[in-house]
């Protein structure tokens, strides 16, 4: 090869633009960043998105804020980061097998729990209770654009890490519409919020799903919460493909069968939201992302029967893990703790870092100190109580749990 054919060939930027859907979203036709940037020679825009949500300090923090279970019963549990690995993972198969952006889906799946706050979803409604008491809010999802838009500073050039319009659309949109109540959310009028997100961030909602559903059910029987024979009954999907690998390998311990069974309720539940997904363009006569946008309703999804095969998990996990008195008790004295922590910054004037007390200065110290708490994980808040409250802290960043 030619001096010139090898460095044009190496400064090609890596998208297989052949390769994707006419309904997908090409990186060419992104609505671009907030603040311009000069494209990459070889990295595509939301390649690049992918690489600076890896790179950012929040990305990093998902590895000490836990899923559902903690180390008391196990070293092997999810993590916040475990668990958005998982996510990019199976979301890339989805999209490949669909023809989607899968660099698009990759930075999506990698950004979604970004903005979680320790204790997970019971810290995130701790923390919108506590908000509304001053007539403001909390959302996991917003806060993530917080933090991708304004607290990652690791560039001279913009604040944040000035991400795509679509990376940062899609998270304003995941697990949520805003058509006809665009009034309520003014600060996100620039999100196109009349209209669908594309169908790489559609995906991510159902990927997100598929990979907490299997992986509490995996990490519930590590911690030996699980009955094998209530799951088998209760939860059909799992039941019959646990019949099916008993059949083929019925002399196999135990949980060898259960991890088999498990891996069949992954591929049905990811087949089923590619097919049905698939069927749904084909239904819908879409011919590019503007007409995926101006659909009345999101299109990718499970079918009926998959649907309600995965609602009876989630019941399942609800009714016989999330609510079990080991998680509930642990999870409830760490909420407490995040409560206790956020009025005491509230009252105190400079209890918090320089930066944050400077921000205090400019908006409303409660907004502040929401930012302040919803960053940090969950061991440090505990030990940041300890700290300030004198209260034995140590059995408690042992026990927490989301």
């Amino acid at each position: 090869m030619k001096p010139l054919a090898r460095r044009q060939y190496a400064e090609r930027r890596i998208e297989t633009l052949s390769t994707l859907a006419p309904w997908a979203m090409h990186a060419n036709q992104s609505r671009g960043r907030r603040y311009p940037e000069a494209p990459h020679k070889y990295r595509s825009e939301y390649a690049r998105d992918r690489d600076r949500i890896v790179h950012a300090r929040a990305f990093r923090r998902l590895e000490a804020k836990t899923q559902v279970f903690t180390m008391r019963f196990s070293d092997h549990f999810r993590n916040r980061l475990t668990h958005t690995l998982e996510v990019s993972q199976i979301a890339r198969t989805v999209a490949t097998a669909l023809g989607l952006n899968s660099e698009l889906v990759e930075a999506l799946a990698l950004v979604h729990d970004i903005g979680h706050p320790p204790f997970g979803h019971a810290g995130e409604r701790k923390l919108n209770e506590l908000m509304k008491r001053h007539d403001g809010h909390f959302n996991h999802n917003l806060h993530a654009l917080r933090i991708v838009d304004r607290f990652e500073q690791r560039y001279p050039d913009h604040p944040g890490l000035n991400l795509t319009f679509e990376v940062r659309e899609g998270i304003v949109k995941h697990s949520r519409d805003y058509a006809g109540r665009e009034a309520e959310w003014p600060e996100l009028a620039e999100y196109l919020l009349e209209l669908r997100p594309p169908l790489e961030a559609q995906l991510i909602d159902w990927v997100d799903e598929i990979a907490y559903n299997t992986a509490d059910l995996d990490d519930a029987r590590e911690a030996e919460l699980l009955d094998l024979a209530v799951l088998r009954r209760d939860v059909p999907i799992f039941g019959e493909a646990y019949e099916r690998v008993n059949a083929k390998y019925g002399a196999v311990i135990e949980k060898l069968k259960f991890n088999d069974a498990l891996k069949g309720v992954l591929d049905q539940l990811v087949t089923d939201l590619i097919e049905t997904t698939s069927a749904r363009v084909r239904e819908s006569n879409v011919k590019s992302v503007e007409d995926v946008r101006k659909l009345g309703k999101r299109i990718a999804g499970f079918s009926p029967a998959l649907a309600e095969r995965n609602a009876e998990l989630k019941r399942f996990l609800f009714a016989n893990i999330y609510e079990r008195p080991v998680i509930t008790e642990d999870r409830d004295r760490s909420i407490r703790c995040l409560a206790e922590l956020f009025e005491y910054y509230l009252s105190s004037p400079k209890s918090m870092p320089a930066f944050y007390e400077e921000m205090a200065h400019v908006e409303p110290r409660h907004v502040v100190v929401c930012d302040y708490v919803a960053g940090m994980t969950d061991q440090f808040l505990l030990r940041q109580h300890h700290h300030v409250f004198g209260a034995p802290a140590s059995a408690s960043a042992k026990n927490t749990s989301a």
